[in-house]
């Protein structure tokens, strides 16, 4: 990839990022509250749609540890993004996340393979599944474009 695409994907993303962490925020504001939790699906962990709470923090500068984070894959509009662990899970971080901007070279291709979309729904929708694209040569994990805090809330049944 080109270094002029990079970088401009490296923008995309982080503006989605950014437009992901402020969006629930947005969303109560504009209905006269001060932020909180956004009324619809976020992202999934585990083949499970989880909302979020938008907040204004930015971790990138902090020199925190990696181990201090989770992941969070965006896909650049293409479908909802996947976190890689939640609250319950052992290795949950407490909202803090490192987005890891994807670059799929087949998406659709990717979604016919059943070794990648291992449940046959259409989406990808696990770590596992993400890490499947990859070593099926379907996407490129370009590296990290963000660090924030964001809280994760499962969505209930009759939401989804």
């Amino acid at each position: 990839m080109s270094t002029m695409k990079r970088i401009s994907r490296y923008l995309a993303a982080g503006a989605a990022a950014i437009a992901l962490a402020a969006l629930p925020a947005a969303a109560v504001a504009a209905k006269g509250g001060s932020g909180g939790v956004s009324p619809g699906a976020a992202f999934y962990v585990d083949g499970t749609p989880y909302r979020t709470v938008g907040t204004p923090t930015d971790l990138s500068s902090t020199g925190a540890p990696d181990h201090s984070f989770d992941t969070i894959y965006e896909f650049s509009g293409l479908q909802m993004n996947v976190a890689a662990a939640a609250p319950g899970d052992q290795d949950y971080n407490g909202g803090r996340w490192r987005v890891h901007l994807l670059d799929f070279s087949d998406y659709q291709g990717a979604l016919d393979d059943g070794a990648v979309d291992a449940n046959n729904n259409d989406v990808l929708d696990s770590d596992a599944e993400i890490m499947a694209a990859i070593d099926g040569g379907y996407a490129e994990d370009d590296g990290v474009v963000k660090s924030f805090v964001c809280p994760v809330i499962k969505l209930p049944a009759s939401r989804i």
